[in-house]
Formats: structure tokens, sequence, C-alpha cells
């Protein structure tokens, strides 16, 4: 069993052939992690990892012999108060004004099987064999709370999931002033934090820090999780760990709201990970019988490298997050109409560049923004879910049914938490916006969020939205969020909930996914959030991709979609070839180089094919009949490896490598050229040492390759040919290789 209990020293421990957690009930009846880390053989007694000391000024919770002091214990989920002074998982404000709990072990349950997050995403299981659940309940008897702490250990993952639950037994209500998903504490220092970071059009990019004393953390408070600058995810490696090799903890969270992810060292070298709903502006009051659950933590240990924390989180999310029809199916190419026309478009131009598509070999064309209500700018029709009929005659319904008719699936965008006040919807129910009453309604891309927190704004959305998706023929939905929250403040919550209303947008928006995905099951959903700034395993649950960013880049794309790839697996990540010069950085790449960077994700276009030359149209013809051949193994059936960073040099590199290890697809990316340069060797990962594979790859129209075993190809390397690269294009060329056993 993967979960046992040592009933006579009070010890859990969490194992499977690959990791082990180890939990002790202290002498207060608190709880103590003692280990967590590479797979150990069980043993009757651990209590020997609980180190104890006397030092100065320690504040004891039990006096001799044990000399408890919770500041140096390493506690399963901590509080302030009871003399441990670094940050606590959770905070309880009771009635009479103080936070000072005492929760003390109740009981607990082992069960085969992982229960569901009522109203949140979470991780699945399929079979009740796949997973062992741990549920710790403790009482805190003088509030009269609740705490349970559950705990899964997936058999064939080194995987632990995370959550918290509060259950208010007693009389007086308390208020969840912070309410964590997870804390786990470490004996030492030596780490390093890496994080994904960036901006609007540079989303993710990979950033890692030494860890030192007191608090680093990330936080996301833009109400999109961390918008583009912040993901909900962090890792502890150490400083020798490579992306082959070494030690590292990896932390995501299962949410799409303000989050928190923080390491706090203390000066005696314990290092402390806490993360969960961000306490800033978060106040959850509970009533007798009402319970509140927090959002799952994934918790990946891997003694293989980065790649191997990033291929745990990529089979998970794709088979065990990602759910319904399109969890395992090949992504359909598509085409989106956006930088081809933006506003300026009608009936008959997406007609003829549906017809464009089909030629090509294209099979979903997609009507971005401008299609509803009086839609031809930013200013306003946000809110107004009917068909613009004046640019489309035929209505959504009709041009649907013409899109098949040209033999193309036809997909719509849509903005569904947003408004603008130049709209029907806005004007009916002005105080559906989120904003304080008495002060200025702030505003982003002359939009406003509509407040999620209220279910009749909810079902308001859901009505307009599924008539549309049941009177047409949408095979396809891109969801879009393109600003941040400002003022929370809900208009139907009195004063003493204010502080549960940014949480209540959150379930309100995943109540809205949940019955559209639910209903119309054979949609393909896209989230989007100005590009990237919502790329979060909560929304992935019911939208098995994101666009990955605005920025279409192809330079720019490899930072982002290397990124992107630490925790999120290639199915997930939305990426298309856009035209030239670049919209967003007015640069020019080479089309081979824009394919070859888009392939390894969904695959799409971003342009108007009419207007492309005729030698370029059977360059896309060429690159589609190669993206069919090839996206089961990258987006379905391959184990992806990082092999060049472009956060380190020049080059950028990559490999999706199929399980039997006979068939592999790579990608070498160059950032700019170089002249009388030293020598380029491209290793690879992932392959049978002792297996022969052919090579093959093109340089212009030239077909070329050779053999060779796989340690040669993975030791020693492909020599690439600078004048090949120049021949390519130079600054931004790029050759993908196809491998496959002899």
């Amino acid at each position: 069993m993967p979960i046992i209990f040592h009933e006579e020293q009070r010890i859990f421990h969490l194992t499977n052939k690959y990791v082990s957690y180890i939990i002790r009930v202290m002498e207060n009846d608190q709880l103590e992690n003692l280990y967590y880390g590479k797979r150990i053989h069980d043993r009757e007694d651990f209590a020997n990892l609980h180190e104890t000391c006397w030092r100065s000024q320690m504040s004891i919770v039990m006096p001799d012999p044990s000399n408890l002091s919770m500041q140096y214990a390493r506690q399963e989920y901590p509080f302030y108060g009871t003399g441990d002074y670094r940050a606590p998982a959770a905070t309880v404000l009771q009635k009479n004004g103080s936070r000072v709990v005492d929760f003390k072990l109740d009981s607990f349950s082992i069960r085969p099987g992982k229960p569901e997050l009522p109203g949140l995403p979470a991780t699945y299981i399929e079979s009740i064999d796949e997973a062992d659940t741990l549920e710790i309940t403790l009482v805190d008897k003088l509030s009269g709370t609740e705490l349970v702490l559950s705990y899964t250990i997936y058999e064939d993952y080194p995987v632990i999931t995370r959550h918290a639950r509060f259950l208010q037994v007693g009389d007086d209500p308390v208020v969840l002033e912070r309410a964590l998903s997870m804390s786990v504490e470490f004996l030492d220092m030596d780490y390093e934090m890496v994080q994904l970071s960036g901006a609007w059009g540079r989303e993710r990019y990979v950033h890692t820090r030494k860890l030192d004393m007191g608090i680093q953390s990330i936080q996301g408070l833009a109400g999109t999780t961390g918008g583009a600058e912040q993901n909900p995810f962090a890792a502890l490696k150490r400083k020798e760990t490579t992306e082959q090799a070494g030690e590292v903890y990896g932390f995501s969270l299962v949410y799409s709201g303000n989050f928190l992810a923080q390491v706090e060292v203390s000066t005696f070298d314990m290092t402390r990970v806490t993360m969960g709903i961000h306490p800033e502006n978060f106040a959850w009051k509970l009533e007798k019988g009402e319970t509140f659950v927090t959002p799952e933590v994934v918790m990946v240990y891997s003694d293989k490298g980065m790649n191997g924390m990033s291929q745990v989180y990529h089979r998970l999310y794709r088979t065990r997050l990602a759910h319904g029809e399109w969890r395992d199916k090949e992504r359909p190419i598509l085409l989106n109409n956006w930088e081809g026309t933006y506003f300026d478009f009608t009936e008959e131009k997406l007609l003829a560049m549906a017809r464009k598509a089909k030629e090509v070999g294209i099979e979903l064309f997609v009507l971005d923004d401008g299609w509803f209500g009086t839609r031809n700018d930013d200013y306003r029709g946000l809110g107004d879910w009917f068909c613009n009929m004046e640019k489309l005659p035929s209505g959504i319904n009709g041009l649907s049914e013409k899109m098949e008719e040209i033999g193309v699936k036809f997909g719509l965008w849509f903005e569904l938490e947003m408004v603008n006040k130049d709209s029907d919807l806005y004007r009916a129910h002005p105080d559906w916006i989120i904003h304080v009453p008495g002060r200025y309604h702030c505003q982003a891309r002359h939009q406003h969020v509509l407040d999620y927190s209220r279910p009749e704004v909810v079902d308001y959305i859901h009505d307009m939205v599924a008539k549309i998706l049941s009177e047409s023929k949408i095979s396809y939905i891109k969801w879009d969020m393109n600003r941040y929250m400002t003022a929370p403040f809900s208009l139907a919550l009195p004063a003493d909930r204010q502080g549960e209303m940014m949480h209540r947008y959150t379930l309100g928006l995943y109540n809205l996914y949940s019955r559209l995905t639910s209903e119309f099951p054979h949609v393909l959903f896209e989230s989007c959030a100005s590009g990237g700034a919502r790329f979060d395993p909560g929304l992935l649950y019911f939208a098995p991709q994101a666009w990955c960013s605005d920025d279409t880049d192809a330079s720019e794309r490899c930072k982002i979609q290397y990124g992107t790839t630490y925790v999120y697996p290639v199915s997930m990540i939305g990426a298309h070839v856009s035209a030239v010069p670049n919209h967003q950085l007015h640069r020019t790449t080479p089309l081979a180089t824009r394919a070859n960077v888009a392939m390894f994700g969904t695959f799409g276009y971003e342009l108007d094919l009419e207007k492309m030359p005729e030698e370029e149209i059977q360059v896309v013809k060429e690159q589609i009949r190669f993206m069919k051949k090839y996206r089961r193994l990258i987006q379905i059936e391959s184990d992806f490896y990082r092999l060049l960073s472009p956060f380190k040099g020049n080059e950028t590199g990559w490999i999706c490598v199929s399980p039997d290890k006979k068939t592999a697809l790579a990608g070498f990316y160059q950032r700019l050229n170089k002249v009388n340069a030293s020598w380029i060797r491209f290793k690879l990962a992932g392959l049978y040492e002792d297996v022969k594979y052919k090579l093959s790859y093109r340089v212009c129209d030239e077909t070329r390759g050779y053999a060779a075993y796989g340690d040669e190809l993975m030791s020693v390397g492909i020599p690439i040919d600078r004048e090949d690269l120049t021949a390519l294009g130079g600054d931004f060329a790029s050759i993908v290789f196809e491998i496959s056993a002899e």
C-alpha cells in the first residue's frame, strides 16, 4: 500500500517506487514533516529524523522532556502565534479577535482513489487503484474549527497532490484570512528557486535565483492567476541540477485566481515552501456548517533533472488534468483570421479565406473578434453575443454551414468575462461590472470585467453562448480575457463577505466552463488572456490548450515555448505561423522557422493566405503535410526534452521522442548568424544508446542525412554546418531533424 501508518510511533509514510513523504504526529498532536524526497525503505520508526535542541529565546509549547518548539519544527501546516515566527499557512480570525489556534490530531483515514474537489478543477484518476489518499483531520476545540489536510499519492508518478479543507462546527463564525493549500519544509537552504516570469509578449521566461535567508516569493494579484507576469509554479533545485540530472521539487497550483508561492528561509537554514490563494484582499467567512476548500497543489519530485520533473507534469496534465473528447485527439490545423483582417472583414472575405485554407490542407477556420453586436473596434459591443448581421448576413449559423460546405470546420472567438460600456448588456445591467460605488470605474482596453461572483451574471452569459452553440455548427471556441481586474468589489455581497469576491469570481468562471464543456463536449475550447496571461492548470482542466502568447515572432516564441514546457505539455501550447514583418516586433523571420517553432505546439496560421505568393503557398502545403504526419507524435505520444536553452546562448533545441524510442523529431533554432564562428554539435536526448537511427533533414530543397547510433547522437551530437544555416536565412535559421530507428 502506498500509504503506511505506524501506529505506535504515529508516523505516516506515503511512498511508491519514486518518492517518499513522511509525516510524524508530534507530542502536542500537531504534524511534522520528517522527510520529502527520493523513495526510501519503510521502517517502523523514523522519529530519529526529528531534530531538537535547546536554543536561546525559543518558545516551548511542550515542557520537558520534549522541549518542543514550533519555531524549529518542520510543520506540515503551520500557524502563527504559538512560538513559530515564520509565515503561516493559514490565519483564522475568531469572534474575540484572536488569531491564535491549536489544531490537534482528531482522526485520519486512508483509502484508495482520489476524491474530487467540489467546484474546483483538480487532477483525477480513471481507476481507483491509480492513487491512494490520506486525509488527516485536526480540530481547534476553542474555535470549533476542523481542518482536513488531504494528500494523494499516485501509484505510477513521483507526484503528491495536496489541499486543505476547513469546516466550522462551532456556533460562532470564523474568518479565514489566509488559507493556503500546502506547506512543506526542508532542513537546508542549498537550493535555487526557479520561476516562470515575464510580461505581455514575453510570458513564462525562465528565471533562477539562489535562496537566501528571508522570504522570496512570486505572486499574482491580477485576478487571472499571475497574469502574464507570474505563472503559478515554482521549483526548488540543487545548484548542480541540470536538465538531465539532479534533484528538483516542483510545485504547481491548479487555480486561475490570485495566488502566492513563497519560500522562506530561516536563520537556521530551514526552508519552508507554501502555496495557495493569495491572502491579499481575501477573507472567507465560515458560519456554522460551512466549508471552504483550497485549490490543489501538484508536487513533483525528480532526481532526473528539470526534464525529469517536466515530463512528469506533461504526462500527468495531459492525461489526468485535461479531460473530455479532445484530451487524446490530435489538434486540428487551423487558420485564424485576426492578423489577416482584424475588424475589417465581410462574409465573402471570410469565405474566400476559408477556401484558400482548404486548398492548402487547413482543417479549421476560426473567426476572431468583430463578429457580434456593433463591434467594429475595441470601444463597443463586448457582452452583446449576437451576430452582426450587417457584416455576416447569413448569421453565425449560416456562416458555419457555408464553412462546412467548403470543407473546413468552424470556430469562434468570445471574450465572455468582459463588457464595453457601449453595449446593450451594460446599458441593461450597469451594476454587473466589478467596481466600487462612488469611485472611478477603472477601465483597460475600453472594457470592464463582469462580476462572475454573481450567479445571475454567469447564467445570463451561459444562455447567450449556449444559444449560439446549439444553433450553429461550431467545433472550436477561443475564450479570451483581455484585461486584469481592479477595484475588487461586488454589489451583490455584504460588507463582511467582500473578501470572498475574487475567489467567488473564479468559482463562477469554473462553473461556466464546466457547464459549456459538458453541454458541448465535441467543441475544442482554447483559453486565452491577452495571449498567455492565464496559462494555468485550472483552466487547462476545462480547455485542453491555451494560446501561448500574442507574440507570434518565431525567435521570441523559442523562449516563451521553452519556458512553458517546464510545466505544460506541447499539446497545450497554442502556436501559430504569422505574417512578416511580425505584427508585434516588426521582425522578419524565415517562413520555415516560423513553422518549425509552431509545430512544437498545436500548430496553425494567423495570417491571410490570399496575400502570400504562390511559392510560399507551396511551402505552406508542405508544412501542413509534414505536421499531419508527425502531430500525433508531437502532441500525444512523445516525451519532450529541452536540449539548448535560449536563455543561455544563441541556440535553442528540443526533441520529442516516442515512448518506444524508435521515432523522434528534433528542432534546432539559431537566433543570430555568426561570422567565422566555432563548430556546432547538436546533442540529442531520450534515444537508445545501442540502436542505430536514420537521421534526415532538409536544407533548402536538398534532403540530407546519415545513420548513427543513439550514443553518438546523444554524446557526440549532430554536426551542424554554419553554411547551411546561412543558406536557410542566417539570422533565425532553423532545422528540424526526423529520426527513426533502422
